[in-house]
């Protein structure tokens, strides 16, 4: 056997392999609970009126492609919001909001969201306002949203920066709960 042949025999399997980016372990731990429903609290940010507090809130990793993950998000009956993650080639990741009205069309105010600038963290994703969104929603032009996910927990936090407002919900990933209806605009 020639020299080099044979010590590229002895190298680790794994180090041949090509090391996964931070965001394609974030997407492979989301992955994780597709088809699975989980409550969540408002941890940050309610206040009477808000139209989340005193709601159950719902999450629901409904599906999972290659490069889509599409997860509705239910605020009492509210079923009009799905968070829809997209996985470009450079392992970058776009979140947008997908808002529906109760017969399946669009609301104004709908597809805003933003890209992650870099690959972020294995268990942190965050997504600046993009001009779509400054575009449609001018004061929503410095948001910046962002997951978080462990093994106990996912959240979704928003914050706009210049001002005070920071919402964050947790959901429990440790207890899944009974699959909801699906969300406004979708079939079953």
């Amino acid at each position: 056997m020639k020299p080099l042949l044979y010590l590229l025999l002895l190298i680790p399997v794994n180090f041949l392999a090509q090391e996964k980016t931070p965001s394609e372990k974030f997407w492979a731990q989301l992955e994780t609970h597709c088809g699975k429903s989980y409550e969540g609290e408002i941890i940050s940010g309610g206040v009477a009126g808000d139209g989340f507090t005193g709601k159950k809130l719902v999450m629901h990793v409904r599906s999972c492609e290659k490069n889509d993950i599409r997860i509705p998000f239910f605020v009492g009956e509210d079923q009009s919001r799905t968070w829809v993650l997209h996985k470009n080639a450079d392992q970058i990741l776009r979140l947008k909001h997908d808002h529906r009205n109760p017969d399946g069309t669009e609301e104004k105010s709908t597809q805003y969201g933003g890209t992650s600038s870099n690959v972020g963290l294995e268990n942190l994703q965050m997504f600046p306002a993009d001009a779509y969104t400054a575009q449609l929603i001018p004061k929503a032009a410095t948001n910046v949203w962002w997951f978080t996910i462990d093994n106990e927990g996912f959240t979704y936090n928003l914050r706009r920066v210049g001002s005070d407002r920071l919402f964050t919900v947790k959901f429990d990933l440790t207890k899944t709960i009974a699959t909801p209806t699906a969300p406004w605009g979708t079939k079953e």
